[in-house]
Formats: structure tokens, sequence, C-alpha cells
């Protein structure tokens, strides 16, 4: 069964109509550049009206330890989702899981920057290094899908209801992310669109699994 994470929650009628539909993980954008930014508060305020197996997630843009550390105690992050460099913690490590986020380019192969650990999980984004994610733009499937043969990978990038099922034929990835195509504005969720991505997914699986048995 695919992963389905959804991004870019701003209010909790939203999330909690995502988590009633079955989706596993909400992205809550902690990085002020984003036209889907939250606050601490508000993230705290909707995760606490989440069902317990719901996985809150933060996503960051070169953020400080001291960010994340923030976001796990005041908002209840339990993944942070990282665009650029990830920062050193102290002793211990991370308060919470990482997620690598990944620009990827158009004509490279399976080879991800050197600073990504071949053994990190990835969520791999269409390439736009200013706006970092929630663009709309589809990301390249092939390179994706060459990826995703060696490491667990989320997919993003331009996923709608309409491709989402194609995406996860080609790619094969562990779990697909969707901002932009279940929106009617930035950070305001569409319950008709979450819901005709999630069957889009559902109506799959079963071909899916008999393929590969």
């Amino acid at each position: 069964m695919t992963a389905i994470k959804m991004c870019g929650f701003t209010r909790l009628e939203d999330a909690q109509a995502a988590a009633s539909m079955g989706v596993h993980a909400l992205g809550f954008v902690l990085w002020p550049g984003s036209p889907r930014c939250v606050d601490l508060q508000t993230v705290g305020r909707i995760v606490v009206g989440l069902p317990p197996f719901v996985t809150p997630v933060g996503v960051f843009v070169n953020p400080t330890a001291d960010a994340i550390a923030r976001a796990a105690q005041e908002g209840g992050i339990r993944v942070a989702q990282v665009y650029g460099v990830v920062p050193p913690f102290a002793t211990g490590g991370a308060p919470v899981a990482i997620l690598r986020a990944v620009h990827l380019a158009d004509g490279a192969g399976a080879e991800l920057d050197s600073d990504v650990a071949p053994d990190v999980p990835v969520l791999l984004d269409a390439h736009d290094p200013v706006r970092h994610g929630g663009t709309g733009r589809v990301a390249d499937w092939t390179r994706a899908a060459m990826v995703a043969r060696s490491r667990v990978v989320v997919l993003a990038g331009g996923l709608t209801p309409a491709n989402v099922a194609a995406a996860i034929d080609t790619v094969r990835p562990y779990g697909v992310d969707v901002a932009s195509g279940v929106e009617t504005r930035p950070g305001v969720k569409d319950p008709l669109l979450m819901r005709q991505f999630i069957d889009a997914i559902h109506k799959k699986e079963p071909a899916s699994f008999l393929r590969d048995t």
C-alpha cells in the first residue's frame, strides 16, 4: 500500500477531513517564504485535534537545530522534512525523524547530492530551489524511479487526482505527497479533491498487489 502525505495545512477542519479519509501524514510548512506558512501555535492547535496514528510533519528550509526542536516541543511534529542543509544536533541526535527533501533536476541518473546518505529516506520534488515545493510542477518520474530502486522514496511534485496513479505505476515509491493538487488556494484544501486523490490511489492498489504476487 502506498503511504499518503498531504502538505500545506493551515486549518483544523482541513486536517481533520484528511485524517478521516485515511491520510497517513500531514505537512505543516514552517518556512516563512511559503504562502502556506503557519506558526507553531497554529500547528500545535491542529495537531492536538488529530487521531494518534496520523503523523504531523514540519517542513523546513535550511533550519537550525533549535527550530526543529521547538517545532517538536511546541507544535508536536514527529518528522522534519528538510529542504537544504540538515543542521547538526547535539549529543542524542535529532528530536524527530528527518526526511530529506531533494529537488530532482532533470537529466541525471539515480545519484543524489553527495551529502544525502545512501540509506536516508528522501522526498523527491520538482526542481525549484526558490519556492521549495508546492509549485504544481511535475517531478522527473523517470529519474525518480531510478532513485526508488535503491532507497525509500516519497514522491512529490505536481501530483493530482488525475496523475497520481500513473506516477505510482512509474516510480513505485513508498509514498506520495500532494499540496497544490488538492487545494482551492494555497493552504486551503478542497475535500472533494482530497477524496478523489485518495480514491485514485486505492483503486489501483489491488491491481498492483496482484501483479506483484
